[in-house]
């Protein structure tokens, strides 16, 4: 079982241009909102409630999360996560073309924003390692999020003596 900071670490070590976070920022949630609205459907409804694909999904993860060895850091991401979920739900009844636009627009989207970002990066994105390339970056950008507000500091740190701090990379330099 893979701890906060190694996953965090390894996930960082393709993440360092700043522009690159940035875009995993916005392109990160925008990939979740999108798989949820997918995975909105089919749905058993018991009253106001509806037990989705999304939900089950989201229990596991939130397992996973919470099992890394962070909590605080597995809560607020499978918190951030269910915000989502609950955004993206509803969007499970409108008309099955409506549907999949919603859901494959806003996963495309999002991916589209990190591959920018990988761009500017210089590296390939970490997500082609699997599942749980997939699982980790919802736990960097929330990591990411807490950092800019003060939070984690002895993380970032041991982050950054892993793999450097972040920068912008110079793409003039790689024109010459």
């Amino acid at each position: 079982m893979q701890r906060t900071l190694d996953l965090l670490s390894r996930y960082a070590a393709f993440h360092r241009d700043r522009r690159n976070i940035v875009t995993h920022l916005v392109g990160i949630p925008l990939a979740v909102f999108g798989i949820g609205v997918l995975l909105s459907r089919p749905a058993l409804a018991a009253g106001d409630l509806a037990l989705t694909p999304a939900w089950l999904c989201w229990g596991a993860a939130a397992v996973w999360y919470l099992s890394r060895g962070d909590v605080v850091l597995g809560a607020v991401v499978s918190a951030a996560s269910a915000l989502l979920l609950v955004l993206a739900t509803p969007l499970g009844r409108l008309s099955t073309s409506l549907w999949l636009a919603w859901g494959f627009g806003t996963l495309m989207l999002g991916w589209a924003l990190q591959m920018v970002g990988h761009w500017y990066e210089g590296r390939r994105p970490a997500m082609i390692d699997g599942v749980r390339g997939l699982l980790v970056g919802p736990l960097f950008v929330t990591a990411e999020a807490l950092f800019a507000l003060g939070w984690g500091k002895g993380l970032l740190g041991e982050i950054e003596r892993r793999v450097g701090p972040t920068h912008v990379r110079d793409l003039a330099a790689m024109r010459s």
